[in-house]
């Protein structure tokens, strides 16, 4: 897998580079968002949003607007605003500094995975339907009457998963488990953002339904 760091800190930039290499990937860095937009193609971008040159939220929105790229945000930023921002601007995971090495990695390898042909949300079926809304699951795009519905990766796999059975209520722990990884290390309040991101894009909050103290479920708006 060839990976992108885009970090200005030469150290934890280095850092990053050479043990990404000890645990089998093939990186490369690149210090401004400008050198970001125009290193070509990678397999995931590990993405700094403290960039000298532009703000690295604004990177993302280019990086995300020119590919379907995975993106995975290391920052400072704990605010919970920037992480939603960063998710709604097509991040697929959001690592706030300081994180541990084997963490990143381990959500490297869930992130390529939920990306990989092998993806268990692929199972259900070719086809979703849920009243206006079609979800093809293995080319991996959604339509809303017609109309195709723009979702990052985790969006996508975060509607699928609920959309496979309309009406059921599914645990914030086994959305995580399946939508993210089963040894997943952060928040549940993830779920909460992505869950608020699809509910933006479907145009109507209806569509995902909260069950206080549960979690959440798919439904056709009346």
């Amino acid at each position: 897998m060839h990976i992108l760091v885009v970090e200005d800190d030469a150290a934890i930039s280095t850092s990053l580079v050479d043990g990404l290499s000890d645990a089998g990937f093939d990186a490369a860095a690149v210090g401004t968002g400008r050198e970001a937009l125009a290193a070509g193609d990678f397999d995931l971008v590990l993405l700094d949003l403290g960039l000298p040159d532009m703000d690295g939220l604004d990177v993302c929105r280019a990086l995300r607007a020119a590919s379907d790229v995975p993106i995975i945000v290391l920052t400072a930023r704990s605010d919970e605003l920037d992480r939603v921002l960063g998710l709604e601007l097509g991040a697929d995971d959001y690592v706030v500094k300081p994180f541990g090495f084997r963490e990143l990695v381990a959500r490297i390898r869930a992130v390529s995975r939920r990306r990989g042909p092998g993806a268990a949300l692929a199972s259900p079926g070719a086809q979703l339907e849920a009243g206006p809304l079609r979800i093809d699951v293995r080319g991996r795009r959604a339509w809303l009457a017609g109309e195709e519905v723009a979702l990052t990766a985790k969006e996508f796999d975060l509607l699928a998963y609920l959309a496979a059975e309309p009406g059921v209520v599914h645990r914030r722990g086994d959305i995580l488990e399946h939508v993210w990884d089963a040894h997943w290390y952060g928040p549940t309040k993830t779920v909460d953002a992505h869950v608020a991101s699809v509910r933006r894009k479907l145009g109507d909050p209806r569509w995902i339904e909260a069950v206080r103290g549960v979690g959440f479920r798919l439904e056709v708006p009346e």
